[in-house]
């Protein structure tokens, strides 16, 4: 039984994904628990969440350069507002979300309506939030909020002694709703014929304009997210949070089976590409022997082996339509 080319890349993912956990646990006394597969999601809810957002700018043919800086300012706002104004988390929260949401709307009508390459407008995007955040303060701002504690250390039991946190239970409902909302709505239906050829989507009538914003408008809604669920993880908000985590999420994004030219791609395939960097982390770990750099190396390898598979199954797709 042969498999359609497009699905290719996630049973590639997925297979490497089990490979490498199934080679951990036979060469690590205790890498085949629960709680290390748990302790992978616990490490990268907030990378999760944030590889949520890109998977859809990705799919719909853009790319994303901001989110890191989101993340900082995001820490940077929440931190300030709460431990220095003495605002409570409820209001704090749902004003970092919105301006998250209005700062990538604004990038997403950049790019549309003044025709610039994404590239360009969110480089801009990301150097205004990241100069935003020490416009704040150059200094970390420590949070000792009994809410934010309360998120960071409370453990959701599960049965067998193991556990999660409330940033993993959050992480999870977003890969849920992007799921439904990717492939049973109309918006990510728009999103995937934009990514394939915006010039046929317009022919075709569909609201190009509107999704294209909306697309970003996510993105930088679960930025913010991200920096919320960050916040609880870090407990301090400082302007070099998640600097370089851009490349993490295009590499997590472009890992799960995503292609760079937009189109085709998966949430379960970014779910798997962001697990395969938090086994990775957590091999090099139990190794003990390597430095955390080798997590760089070993996750440009495979970006690289990534792209070259996707520009043969692109050129023999080609070639099969010719």
């Amino acid at each position: 039984m042969s498999i359609n080319r497009k699905y290719v890349p996630i049973v590639v993912t997925t297979s490497l994904f089990l490979l490498m956990f199934i080679a951990g646990s036979f060469r690590y006394n205790g890498f085949f628990s629960p709680q290390v597969l748990l302790n992978l999601l616990i490490d990268n809810a907030f990378l999760l969440i944030v590889a949520v957002g890109m998977s859809f700018v990705i799919i719909s043919g853009g790319i994303d350069l901001s989110v890191g800086a989101v993340i900082a300012l995001t820490t940077m706002i929440s931190a300030s507002l709460v431990q220095q104004l003495n605002w409570s988390p409820i209001i704090v929260i749902p004003l970092v979300l919105l301006i998250g949401a209005l700062l990538g709307c604004g990038m997403g009508a950049i790019i549309h309506y003044f025709k610039i390459q994404p590239f360009i407008v969110t480089l801009a995007g990301m150097f205004l939030a990241r100069g935003l955040c020490y416009v704040i303060s150059i200094q970390t701002i420590t949070i000792d909020n009994p809410f934010y504690t309360a998120m960071a250390q409370t453990k959701i039991r599960l049965p067998g002694g193991s556990f999660i946190s409330i940033s993993v239970i959050i992480a999870l409902v977003v890969v849920a709703a992007a799921i439904y909302i990717a492939h049973y709505t109309s918006f990510g239906r728009n999103v995937y014929a934009i990514g394939g050829s915006e010039q046929s989507a317009l022919l075709m009538g569909l609201p190009v304009a509107k999704t294209k914003i909306l697309v970003y408008t996510l993105s930088g809604l679960c930025s913010a997210l991200a920096g919320v669920v960050f916040t609880f993880y870090m407990l301090s908000g400082y302007g070099l949070h998640a600097v370089g985590m851009e490349l993490d999420t295009i590499a997590a994004v472009v890992i799960g089976g995503t292609l760079l030219t937009g189109g085709v791609g998966y949430i379960v395939g970014t779910f798997f590409g962001v697990m395969i960097q938090g086994i990775i982390q957590t091999i090099i770990s139990f190794e003990g022997t390597l430095s955390s750099w080798w997590t760089k190396i070993v996750i440009g390898l495979l970006l690289c082996l990534f792209i070259l598979l996707q520009k043969v199954l692109s050129a023999r797709q080609a070639i099969f339509k010719s």
